[in-house]
């Protein structure tokens, strides 16, 4: 026969049942009639105040022909929700707890100048702590928008704006207020994270407002970069310099020698393959050219000018039987004042004396010689008349050739200098 005191003594050999851990319990405990749908606000009349952040990563690409930026940026977004707050002596002094993104409600900040989703990794996270504070912390791939100035291209600087906004929640109906986390001049010069080894350079994050109209106001981020013109220099502008040096020593060759326009039309041609192979590039827009795009077609001008130069002081020099002589009005313009006189007088020797023939003159030979003879002179008279037209005509030529060179030289060193200013200028702005 058991005793009655068995059977209580039996059930208390069983083993109670463990406690949840603080952090299942803390999160059951927020998230058990949590209401992501609607703004965690007790008073409606109480507005959000969403303090958001942003760090350049890196610049992945610019397109100027779709005016389209990609970056790279660490974004952060910082708010308080009323109902995710609790007494850490509760939870084993638990101050803080990560909860996922999709259970909460957040807020619907986009960024106006959108195009594009881009690749961005998907955080499924947020912080929060015992105050109700909420912390997302995400980087994303902007693809934006932006209006690309390319005149200066390549010394261009680029300014592109990050509007952010809430696409639902406007400020205008005191649901949401946008602020920044941090001050602008902690935003201005922030490299911590930026990676600058490609194509453009992060200058600076201008934090600003701007005014929508007279109730709210948003915060626009401006990213400006610069573009890195060492490349550029090297592969376009430096063989371009080249070749325009060669046609400036090509003036220096005879310009009653042939072998100066086959030069010139070679280097023309040289030029040219240069444009076809450089013109992929090139930024290409819509709206503009860059001034480099102009340089290398005032470049190719003044080669065509050169050669025509070249082509009109070779036939003005060139030897021809029926050339002209010399217009008075030319040789005072030109040789007057730019040679030395010349020896003008041909050395002009004593004709046959007929009389001095007396043994001859019944012969029968003696008019036909004679008639050859006098032929003969005239001949050379006439060349020596035709040698003189010549050297005329070729003085003529190298002196209008030495003056239209050094027009084209101060035309050309005057178009380098103006650019070198210019882009110096844009370069230090």
């Amino acid at each position: 026969i058991l005793s009655p005191h068995c059977a209580p003594l039996f059930c208390c050999t069983q083993t109670p049942e463990p406690a949840k851990p603080a952090l299942h319990r803390l999160s059951h405990s927020l998230l058990a009639h949590y209401q992501k749908d609607t703004r965690p606000v007790r008073d409606w009349r109480t507005t959000t105040n969403v303090a958001i952040d942003l760090m350049v990563y890196a610049i992945l690409s610019v397109d100027e022909k779709n005016q389209v930026l990609t970056t790279y940026i660490w974004y952060r977004q910082h708010w308080t929700d009323e109902f995710l707050r609790w007494d850490p002596e509760q939870f084993d002094n638990l101050t803080q707890i990560s909860l996922p993104v999709e259970s909460i409600w957040v807020p619907d900040i986009l960024i106006n100048e959108f195009v594009d989703v881009g690749k961005s990794p998907h955080v499924p996270y947020v912080y929060v702590s015992h105050h109700g504070e909420v912390q997302n912390l995400k980087p994303i791939q902007v693809m934006t928008a932006c209006s690309l100035d390319i005149y200066n291209f390549p010394f261009d600087v680029q300014n592109c704006s990050l509007t952010f906004t809430s696409w639902l929640h406007h400020s205008e109906f005191r649901d949401i207020n946008l602020s920044l986390w941090r001050q602008p001049e902690l935003v201005k010069f922030d490299r911590s994270v930026f990676m600058n080894q490609g194509e453009w350079e992060l200058l600076y994050v201008l934090s600003s407002f701007q005014e929508f109209s007279s109730l709210f106001c948003l915060p626009v981020p401006q990213v400006v970069i610069r573009r890195r013109p060492l490349f550029y220099t090297v592969s376009l502008l430096l063989p371009s310099i080249f070749l325009m040096v060669m046609d400036i020593v090509g003036f220096y060759l005879p310009p009653n020698s042939g072998e100066r326009v086959s030069f010139k039309i070679t280097l023309l041609l040289g030029y040219s393959v240069f444009l076809i192979i450089v013109s992929d590039t090139l930024p290409a827009t819509a709206v503009g050219t860059p001034l480099i795009g102009i340089y290398f077609v005032v470049c190719m001008a003044l080669l065509v000018i050169s050669l025509t130069e070249t082509i009109l002081i070779v036939r003005l020099v060139h030897r021809q039987d029926l050339q002209p002589r010399v217009p008075e009005w030319v040789k005072r313009l030109l040789l007057e004042r730019a040679t030395d006189p010349r020896e003008c007088e041909m050395a002009g020797g004593a004709g046959p004396a007929a009389a001095s023939a007396g043994p001859a003159e019944g012969s029968p030979l003696l008019p036909g010689v004679l008639r050859e003879i006098t032929a003969i002179r005239q001949f050379l008279e006439k060349r020596e008349e035709f040698r003189d037209v010549a050297r005329e005509w070729l003085q003529v030529g190298y002196v209008l050739d030495v003056l239209l060179f050094r027009v084209y030289l101060v035309a050309v060193l005057a178009y380098t200098i103006t650019l070198g200013t210019l882009w110096s200028v844009w370069r230090d702005a």
